[in-house]
């Protein structure tokens, strides 16, 4: 079978058959020397999954330590290229962009575990939270917010961030308002720190953020998930997000595709054992990410690449 994107890969019950046996034997002996941690750099919206409902999990069962970092993906995939971060395990919220950036020089492989979809968290104690609940369209409530009231990622930082952007102008486009991106993008407050985004909604000081579905289930507010035309959560629709796209300030276009979580091991890595060890305990536990909010089905898990004889995926 391939993946969608050319590259083979296997089914979730041919990936657990084949890793099961090399997880514990493998691990256990390069273990052998006492590491018991294995560091993460994730995009910052599978923070609250890796610290409350993965890492627990995996040192209880492990007795490994998962020590996590969290940022836009963006941004920590230019710390990897700059070598200002060089960790064990790496979660992307694009698959393609850690492809597009990584392979050829720390990687050459990844699991995809995971998909997500697009929406709005707000606070329904505001006056746009409160129009959002009672039924008016989001697109026609943003506007009238008042500036600052509504944030995003840092589309230059974070794929969430020029998801955003990439849905503001399909939403022009499905709902005949061919100002809404223009509009938008000069009222809403871009928050550089995506593990931060939904502070200002949950403590009040701030209206409404487009978010994934996984970052409201974390925070426990209201959830308007965008149409499938542009909530990025349908492969079917992939050809229509294509064509929407965002040049970052350090020149990487990035075209409107599914939203995909993938997972790789760094070459070199201190504990690679460790991480590979993580990688197989993700999707061996994908319950647990569906309870955290994120999207799990029979794609699940998806290799991609040359993955490593020593996890025999």
């Amino acid at each position: 079978m391939v993946a969608s994107d050319g590259g083979p890969h296997r089914t979730r019950r041919e990936f657990l058959a084949a890793g099961t046996a090399a997880a514990f034997g493998g691990v256990a002996g390069c273990l052998g020397g006492g590491t018991r941690a294995v560091s993460v750099l994730s995009a910052g919206s599978l923070a609250r999954t890796f610290e409350e409902h993965v890492g627990p999990a995996f040192e209880s069962e492990t007795g490994i330590e998962l020590r996590g970092e969290y940022h836009g993906t963006n941004a920590l995939i230019r710390m990897i290229e700059e070598r200002t971060k060089v960790p064990d395990v790496i979660v992307s919220a694009d698959a393609t962009l850690l492809r597009d950036r990584l392979y050829g020089s720390v990687t050459d492989w990844d699991v995809e575990f995971a998909a997500n979809s697009l929406g709005i968290g707000y606070d329904t104690r505001t006056r746009t939270g409160r129009r959002i609940a009672d039924g008016d369209p989001w697109y026609e409530v943003a506007p009238d917010a008042d500036p600052g009231d509504v944030a995003i990622a840092d589309p230059d930082l974070d794929p969430l961030g020029y998801r955003a952007v990439q849905a503001l102008e399909l939403a022009g486009r499905a709902h005949d308002r061919p100002n809404l991106k223009a509009d938008l993008l000069d009222a809403v407050y871009r928050e550089p720190k995506e593990p931060q985004l939904l502070t200002g909604v949950t403590t009040g000081s701030r209206a409404a953020a487009v978010v994934y579905r996984n970052m409201a289930v974390d925070h426990g507010i209201a959830f308007a998930e965008f149409p499938d035309e542009y909530n990025f959560a349908d492969p079917d629709l992939a050809d229509h997000y294509a064509t929407a796209e965002y040049t970052t300030d350090d020149g990487y276009t990035a075209v409107g595709r599914p939203i995909l979580y993938n997972v790789t091991v760094c070459d070199g890595a201190d504990a690679t054992a460790a991480g590979r060890r993580l990688v197989e305990f993700l999707v061996d536990n994908l319950d647990r990410l569906t309870a955290a909010g994120l999207s799990v089905d029979e794609r699940f898990p998806r290799t991609v690449g040359d993955t490593p004889e020593a996890i025999d995926l």
